[in-house]
């Protein structure tokens, strides 16, 4: 007979004829070992990507740096002409700047002008470009897409000048009976009511908005078109299947995912349209009369133009620093501007 207490415990072993042990030696079973712990992976950074990497964020840097120094640079050549300033710079309407003992400058007139014409611009080139782009993508066969397209996008290559002339001397002859017609009979609308400029000669923002619609018409074509292109092809297919129509797959699914692109779009002409110089310089006629907030019957001046018109009296800094002042408030118009766009693609994404 063999001892009870001679024998030993038989071990657990693994597979048939391996002779490996499962358990510790205690006999308890040891984590199962995860792949993760088995193969460890080495992130390889190659050089060519750290450059791109440096190159991409050094650009970034550069960009914010050097709009940061054209804000400081605007804010320290206005103030010494603030300070001389007898008028109250952000709500006078008075531009008196000859006499630098005697500066009285405000640019609320200026600043009513640059808005009011810049969204009536908008206004009148979003639904066009909207109409556009939608007919681009999606109705317009391949062969007359294509050419169309390249002929809009010829229209932000036109110079601003050229723009200019031909509303001086096309556009403002046809477009001004127009506007006595709008203004004899729907007058008692404050759009279309008696401004401070001259109808029949054509010279009013009636005439310079839509000019400049035609100017930033191609800038938010452009990015809609593009947008709207890279809608996925499934999300058209099923809307297609669930027996959409045409108009119904453009209105519930093409229009919807290209939002964001076609109020970024919209904003980058708006952009174009407040900073726009040459084409407005001739058209708008310079008048003394106050700009109302409605009426596109009016003339006047946009900070731009103005700055353009009254480069003859840059003779020092004092007098030069007063059309800064203005440039400074365009900068920072186009910053708000921006900034309500984002916040509004921000929302549509949320």
């Amino acid at each position: 007979m063999t001892d009870a207490s001679t024998q030993s415990t038989p071990r657990a072993t693994g597979p048939a004829g391996s002779g490996a042990e499962v358990g510790g030696p205690s006999g308890t079973p040891e984590a199962p070992i995860t792949s993760s712990q088995a193969t460890k992976t080495k992130t390889v950074t190659r050089p060519a990507d750290r450059i791109f990497g440096s190159l991409a964020s050094g650009s970034a840097v550069f960009v914010t740096l050097l709009v940061a120094a054209v804000g400081i640079f605007l804010v320290w050549r206005a103030v010494p002409a603030l300070q001389r300033n007898e008028a109250s710079f952000l709500t006078s309407r008075v531009w008196e700047t000859t006499n630098i003992d005697d500066m009285a400058f405000g640019v609320m007139d200026l600043f009513i002008t640059t808005v009011k014409v810049s969204v009536f611009a908008l206004i009148l080139a979003m639904p066009v470009a909207l109409g556009i782009a939608i007919f681009l993508t999606e109705y317009a066969p391949a062969r007359l897409a294509r050419p169309l397209a390249y002929a809009i996008d010829l229209l932000a290559a036109v110079p601003s000048i050229v723009y200019g002339l031909w509303g001086l001397l096309v556009f403002a002859p046809a477009a001004a009976p127009v506007a006595m017609w709008l203004n004899e009979h729907l007058g008692w609308i404050p759009f279309f009511a008696d401004g401070s400029g001259s109808i029949d000669a054509g010279g009013t923002v009636f005439t310079a908005g839509i000019v400049l619609a035609v100017m930033i018409l191609p800038v938010i074509t452009a990015v809609t078109r593009e947008v709207f292109a890279q809608t996925p092809k499934s999300h058209i297919e099923a809307a297609l299947a669930l027996g959409a129509t045409r108009w119904e797959v453009v209105r519930t699914t093409i229009i919807p995912f290209g939002k964001s692109g076609y109020i970024s779009g919209s904003m980058l002409g708006l952009g174009r349209a407040l900073g726009e110089t040459m084409a407005l310089y001739m058209i708008l006629r310079t008048t003394s009369i106050p700009a109302t907030w409605l009426s596109l019957n009016d003339s006047g001046s946009t900070i731009a133009s103005k700055i353009a018109l009254g480069y003859a009296e840059f003779n020092n800094n004092i007098q030069a620093g007063a059309y800064i002042a203005a440039g400074l408030v365009l900068f920072v118009l186009t910053f708000v501007v921006n900034a309500a766009a984002r916040a509004a693609i921000a929302g549509k994404r949320d």
